[in-house]
Formats: structure tokens, C-alpha cells, sequence
């Protein structure tokens, strides 16, 4: 997963779809960014990059009762242990194959199991025939999708990180609440786009996944292996959504045939332009 997703949905459309109990986006929270977001967080964001906050659902307890919550969360986890925040910008995925023996992320995933909801998420094809102006071969962006047409919940984990420059622990700049997208290998199609793709889960596997009570890697092993190819669709799009500063619905239309250039289609390997 190349670290580029679409978070277009309205926090009321992801409210109600993910069986969420407690909306908490509008609690204050820390940010890694030096200017403004934008679109702001929890605003339909079609082009979601690393560093920012996007919207994320897990379980919590309130009052001792597990609660399904809403929150903003800084996409890029950083471990509790880091001297500073500056390392999650490297930590945006977790790869589901080795993630329960990394020091960074083993806690997290038997404790603070999250789903990141999502439209779909975008992946850079590397050419077999076209090379760019430095010589290098050409990088074609393609969305990928449910072709139902529902939602995408990849898996995730979220960590909690203390700033202690920042004495007041009740002061919201004193926690940074941050989460990495688990990846698996591509899926026969997908791979001829990538070698990854995010971990989605379904939804009969929604609670399990959330349980904060489960703590055994053990009883959610077959959730980090779980695989059902088929279930996605996937196109070109303009190469304007490999930079950040675009944004909007017409990122993820599909690109004109007469503007690609080497690329192979996923479905038939077809080579087009």
C-alpha cells in the first residue's frame, strides 16, 4: 500500500454504517502539522496522506462498558516508548504477516485494534515499458474499490504517545493518539498493480477485531490472514492524486485511455499505450 486513500464518506454516513455508540471527532486532539489540514480533518478527504487525521472507529470502555467510538486519529503510529513523534510519519503500515513480533506495534494489536474506514485506496503501477523523464519507469495511480460499493473498514492499530515537554497531561497537546493500516499480499490481479494491499476486513468480523477483551493473538490469527479475492474493482486515475495538495471527487474518476501510458490493465494483463 502505497499510502494514499480516499476518506470521503460524511462522519454520519460512517456513524451509521460502522454501529458507531459515541461520536468523540470533535474532542480536541494533537496534530503533527505544521499548517492547517485540508480538507479539515473529519471533512470528506479524497486524497488522505500520511500525517494527517482521518477518521477511525474502535472500542473503548466508558463508565467500564466497551463502547464503539468515532475519533480523529494522526494516520503514522508512534510507539509509546518514542522520544519523539517524528517517527510515524515511517509507520503507516504494519504488515499483518510479522506485525505481533514488532516492538512498535505487538502491544497495540493484542489491546488497541481499531478499523480505518475508507471509499478506497489508491496504488502506484510501476511500467514494464515506459520509462519517465529521469529514466526511471513510469508510475500509473489506480484506485481500488469494493465493487459492491460499500465501504472499506481496514484493519488498523492505534497507540497513545505522552509528549512530556508538556507538564499538564489534561492539556490535549500532551497526547498524541496516532494508527498504522495493516497490509497483506496483494491478491491475483491486484498484484499486477502492487505487491500489497491494505488488510479489509468484513463486517461479521467487525467485533471481534474491536473486542478490546480479546487480548490473545491467538483467537484473532485467521482475521490476519484473511483473504477473499474478488471483492475489489480497480482502474487508473489521473496522476494529479500523487501530490498531496490535490483534493476532490475527480481524483478517483477514471483516467482517458488516450492519457496512459505503458499500463498494464490488472484484469486481462493487457500492456495499454
Amino acid at each position: 500500500m502505497c499510502g494514499r486513500y480516499a476518506a470521503s464518506a460524511d462522519l454520519d454516513e460512517l456513524i451509521e454504517e460502522f454501529d458507531v455508540e459515541l461520536d468523540r471527532h470533535e474532542e480536541p486532539s494533537r496534530s503533527v502539522l505544521v499548517n492547517p489540514q485540508h480538507p479539515p480533518a473529519g471533512t470528506p478527504d479524497w486524497n488522505m496522506a500520511p500525517t494527517k487525521q482521518g477518521p477511525v472507529v474502535l472500542t473503548r470502555a466508558v463508565d467500564g462498558v466497551p463502547v464503539r467510538q468515532l475519533r480523529l486519529l494522526t494516520w503514522g503510529l508512534v510507539p509509546a516508548w518514542a522520544e519523539d513523534a517524528s517517527v510515524g510519519a515511517r509507520m503507516i503500515n504494519a504488515r499483518a504477516e510479522s506485525v505481533a513480533e514488532k516492538p512498535a506495534y505487538g502491544k497495540a494489536l493484542r489491546a488497541r485494534r481499531a478499523l480505518v474506514p475508507a471509499a478506497g485506496w489508491y496504488e502506484w503501477q510501476l511500467s514494464p515499458t515506459a520509462t519517465d523523464a529521469k529514466g526511471k519507469p513510469r508510475k500509473q495511480p489506480f484506485y481500488v474499490r469494493r465493487g459492491d460499493g460499500a465501504s472499506l473498514a481496514m484493519a488498523g492499530l492505534y497507540e497513545f504517545w505522552r509528549d512530556k515537554r508538556v507538564t499538564d497531561p489534561d492539556d490535549p497537546n500532551a497526547w498524541l493518539v496516532s494508527f498504522a493500516v495493516l497490509t497483506t499480499a496483494a491478491e491475483p490481479g491486484l498484484d499486477r498493480i502492487h505487491d500489497r494491499q491494505p488488510l479489509i476486513l468484513e463486517r461479521t468480523d467487525w467485533e471481534r477485531w474491536l473486542a478490546p477483551e480479546v487480548t490473545d493473538v491467538e483467537e484473532i490469527a485467521d482475521l490476519l490472514t484473511y483473504a477473499a479475492p474478488g471483492r475489489f474493482e480497480a482502474y487508473p486515475v489521473s496522476r494529479d492524486v500523487s501530490s498531496n495538495r490535490n483534493n476532490g471527487p475527480h481524483l478517483i474518476d477514471p483516467a482517458p485511455e488516450a492519457e496512459l501510458v505503458g499500463v498494464v490493465d490488472p484484469t486481462t494483463s493487457e500492456i495499454i499505450g
